[in-house]
């Protein structure tokens, strides 16, 4: 009976809170105060969903929710906010490369190593000043499994993974976007890059060991994303008000 009531209260959340509930994913554009009704709607979770098949991702409210709030807050009304989210992990098959056989020697035999890719999240906004931001973020696993031999001749199957995390931040700054260089250079661990035309494209890369706290990543994301936005000179006024 319990189950039930949580299967009804699903079917009365947003429907991309819905979508990510029983699905793990979506991928949808919309106007940036339609975003706001999805946002209160997650809020609710915890309060109705208990069974562990319909828990939300901890990526949700941990990277999701506050980036589409920071998003939000730089964008004009009739702004498109997009997303894409995919929060089924890494294991999906459709994530994972071939497998390989890698040389080894006893005590381990038949190692074997393949590598998932997995582009959780991405999401591409209209600002204020009429300048675009993407960005995506994607967890690169290295996965290798083998047989090892201990000293009584038994026979174990073991695996490892091993995660970087990859943050892309791209800005298109608008026709008449006033560009000033940085004064200081990036970060060691941030690569940006610079495309110059009639509207300067910015796009700035970090990697990183992972998985790390939902916090820390989004504190990685917003650091990635500064990068672009120096670019701009302080103070320059927003080309779009409305």
């Amino acid at each position: 009976m319990f189950w039930r009531k949580q299967k009804a209260a699903i079917e009365r959340f947003h429907p991309l809170h819905k979508a990510l509930t029983l699905e793990k994913g979506f991928s949808v554009s919309l106007r940036r105060d339609d975003w706001e009704p999805v946002i209160q709607s997650l809020a609710q979770h915890r309060a109705h969903v208990r069974r562990r098949r319909w828990r939300l991702h901890d990526r949700v409210p941990g990277v999701l929710v506050p980036l589409l709030r920071v998003l939000s807050a730089d964008m004009p009304p009739d702004g498109v906010l997009s997303v894409s989210a995919d929060m089924r992990g890494s294991r999906v098959p459709e994530k994972n490369g071939p497998m390989q056989d890698l040389p080894s020697r006893p005590p381990i035999s038949g190692l074997k190593q393949w590598y998932a890719i997995d582009p959780w999240l991405r999401m591409r906004a209209e600002l204020r000043d009429g300048s675009v931001v993407e960005f995506s973020v994607t967890d690169r696993v290295r996965n290798r499994k083998y047989r090892k031999k201990n000293a009584r001749g038994k026979i174990k199957f073991k695996s490892k993974s091993k995660t970087v995390q990859l943050v892309r931040v791209t800005r298109r700054l608008a026709k008449d976007a006033a560009v000033q260089r940085p004064a200081s250079p990036p970060p060691r661990w941030v690569r940006v890059q610079v495309k110059q035309g009639r509207r300067l494209v910015v796009r700035a890369s970090g990697k990183f060991p992972g998985p790390v706290e939902d916090r820390i990543l989004v504190d990685r994301i917003l650091q990635v994303s500064t990068e672009p936005f120096r670019w701009t000179p302080p103070g320059t006024a927003a080309r779009r008000t409305t």
